[in-house]
């Protein structure tokens, strides 16, 4: 039995629909891993919330940003006005609290050590192992949870601090986790996150280094599939030992399924034209 790892789809649940589809014609799943970022931009995050949480158990999911974007602006009293057209339809529909209570419940990293792959929807500060990865997000797990995640989600936002420390408390310990993460794209001097750039490598400032190519980072040793970085322009980078799966759904691009079961990872995909 095949376990896939799906890449970001953005509210685009008729292609969410088709990858179903073709992954079932190919044999039986256990398991269907998504990298996060199941909503906004496309025209019907609530239809993909619902099919991936009717999925069950056979579903495993972790956070990206856009989905800890929806989770903070729901919680605003002027949620209706300030949300985009792409949102509105979910904040307004009847199922809106299940949606957003499944949603708030999902871990922000997952590892399968059996399988020997993990997944985060963005990537990993170079100083973190996986097993820090997996322990910092428990913490954002808890604090999202929690009964008072209203008032915590309205902080969440913001590009500091930059680099990590283990001194570091309270919100901007937090905000640091969500940032790596779920934003995390370049890695600048000094570690420092960068949370600025956003475009395609060859356009980069020198002193960046996309965070799977730090020198030394320490989780190298580690399978990881993440989503997030569909300017990234290719899916295997097996020299880093990390496979990038958002090719663009919320662009009109492709949405790409990663067969993590296969000894060389293999790659389908769906476009709005097939």
């Amino acid at each position: 039995m095949s376990i896939y790892a799906i890449g970001d789809i953005h509210g685009a649940a008729d292609l969410l629909d088709k990858l179903l589809d073709r992954l079932a014609a190919r044999g039986p799943i256990e398991r269907l891993w998504f990298v996060g970022d199941l909503v906004n931009r496309g025209p019907d995050s609530a239809g993909v919330i619902r099919r991936v949480k009717a999925l069950g158990d056979t579903a495993i999911t972790v956070l990206g940003n856009h989905d800890l974007s929806l989770l903070s602006l729901a919680v605003r009293a002027d949620a209706a006005q300030r949300a985009p057209d792409s949102l509105k339809p979910l904040l307004a529909a009847a199922d809106r609290q299940p949606l957003l209570d499944w949603l708030r419940h999902r871990p922000l990293m997952h590892h399968d050590a059996d399988l020997g792959w993990t997944m985060v929807h963005a990537g990993l500060p170079p100083g973190w192992p996986v097993a820090e990865g997996l322990a910092r997000a428990r913490e954002l797990e808890a604090a999202l949870r929690a009964p008072d995640h209203a008032a915590f989600l309205g902080q969440l936002f913001g590009n500091t601090p930059e680099r990590w420390h283990s001194g570091l408390r309270g919100v901007p310990r937090l905000r640091f986790i969500a940032n790596a993460l779920t934003r995390l794209r370049f890695v600048g001097p000094n570690r420092r996150l960068d949370m600025d750039y956003k475009k395609t490598l060859a356009g980069a400032p020198p002193e960046l280094t996309p965070w799977f190519a730090v020198p030394g980072r320490v989780s190298a040793g580690q399978r990881i599939v993440f989503g997030h970085w569909s300017a990234l322009e290719r899916v295997a980078w097996p020299e880093y030992n990390v496979w990038g799966i958002d090719t663009g759904a919320a662009w009109g691009g492709t949405l790409s399924a990663l067969d993590l079961t296969r000894p060389t990872p293999e790659l389908i995909q769906v476009a709005a034209r097939d």
